[in-house]
């Protein structure tokens, strides 16, 4: 049986679309952009900021991705939680496995400034360690974030299970050579999950206790 989770966050604990396009519409309308709804936005997110940017508008130049990127910092640091909330049954989930003895950490393509701030928000009491995207480490599907945070936790990867929503996600844990939990209350569906490999679900967040303990 193993001791350790790594989450993903959003769309795994947290509910941040809204915030997101938000922030993603914002710097859009600073260029005179035209903006993107909700569904849109799903399936941006999963690979960082840049490339979410890089599907809203595929045309625009390295550049000016670069100054978009500039003003959606600025906009979602004063705004990545007006609207963010960890979804129903995450926290009584982290309160069972906590009593359970499992340590938790959470790695993100999301900027790491703003991982660290929810984390600590939403979340102080049961994750250890949160990595986001930042300049000295490469970002997932990359497994360096799982590597530095099982190396912070002082555990092996065999210790570990990687619990995400996305094809991001399944790749990370396919590449740090983890058993990989992929919940279905994210920003991705079934059908297009099993395409890319996924094998083991979960549609609550009350059922991953017992999805643990079958994993060896």
């Amino acid at each position: 049986m193993r001791h350790t989770i790594i989450f993903d966050l959003d769309g795994t604990l947290l509910y941040t679309l809204e915030d997101l396009k938000d922030a993603v519409n914002y710097a859009l309308r600073t260029k005179g952009l035209a903006e993107h709804t909700l569904e849109e936005m799903r399936q941006f997110f999963g690979n960082g900021i840049r490339y979410a940017f890089r599907q809203a508008v595929p045309e625009l130049p390295e550049a000016e991705i670069d100054e978009l990127v500039s003003h959606f910092k600025a906009y979602y640091g004063e705004h990545s939680m007006d609207n963010t909330m960890p979804y129903e049954g995450i926290l009584p989930l982290m309160q069972t496995l906590a009593e359970q003895g499992y340590r938790m950490a959470i790695v993100s393509n999301k900027l790491d400034e703003a991982v660290k701030a929810l984390a600590e928000h939403f979340f102080g009491d049961y994750v250890k360690v949160a990595i986001g995207n930042r300049a000295d480490i490469r970002r997932k599907p990359a497994p360096d974030m799982v590597f530095a945070t099982l190396e912070e936790l002082g555990v092996p990867k065999e210790d570990a299970v990687y619990i995400g929503d996305s094809e991001v996600d399944l790749a990370t844990a396919r590449n740090s050579g983890l058993p990989c939990i992929t919940v279905l209350w994210g920003f991705r569906e079934k059908a297009f999950l099993l395409e890319e490999g996924a094998d083991c679900f979960a549609e609550r967040p009350e059922e991953i206790p017992e999805i643990l303990q079958g994993i060896s």
